[in-house]
């Protein structure tokens, strides 16, 4: 049986939903820095208390970060990613109105946010699926 690294599956599953470590540390509180974030990513065994604070803000069972090898999270993540067609406009037109531009750019964060969302619903369906096997 493979060695589950529990820090880096929390590692990779923040990354994949685009949280940066400040902001992991501020959700779980004050008495969370970068740094200790940074600390409990390269631990390769969590307490349990602290697995169930990170699993609570991240909405990922604690289940994954306890029961995936980074093999396997990868893949699945690299599979999850890899369909992101029509994400991004990397050359959106505008008229010349500022408002406009703002409006625009506005909408199509809502729509990129919509998106990630419904794509995390989907990869929590799958994740939940693999745990139960």
């Amino acid at each position: 049986m493979k060695h589950i690294h529990e820090g880096r599956n929390i590692k990779r599953f923040r990354e994949m939903l685009g949280i940066k470590q400040e902001a992991l540390a501020f959700e779980l509180g004050d008495d969370w820095t970068q740094k200790k974030v940074s600390l409990l990513e390269q631990k390769e065994t969590v307490e349990p208390a602290v697995l169930q604070q990170v699993s609570a803000v991240l909405k990922i069972p604690v289940e994954a970060f306890k029961n995936f090898d980074e093999e396997q999270a990868v893949t699945f993540i690299s599979s999850t990613l890899n369909d992101t067609q029509g994400i991004i406009n990397y050359s959106p037109t505008f008229n010349n109105d500022p408002i406009e531009k703002i409006m625009q750019l506005h909408e199509e964060k809502i729509a990129l946010y919509e998106r990630m969302l419904k794509e995390k619903d989907e990869m929590m369906a799958r994740l939940e699926k693999m745990i139960a096997h």
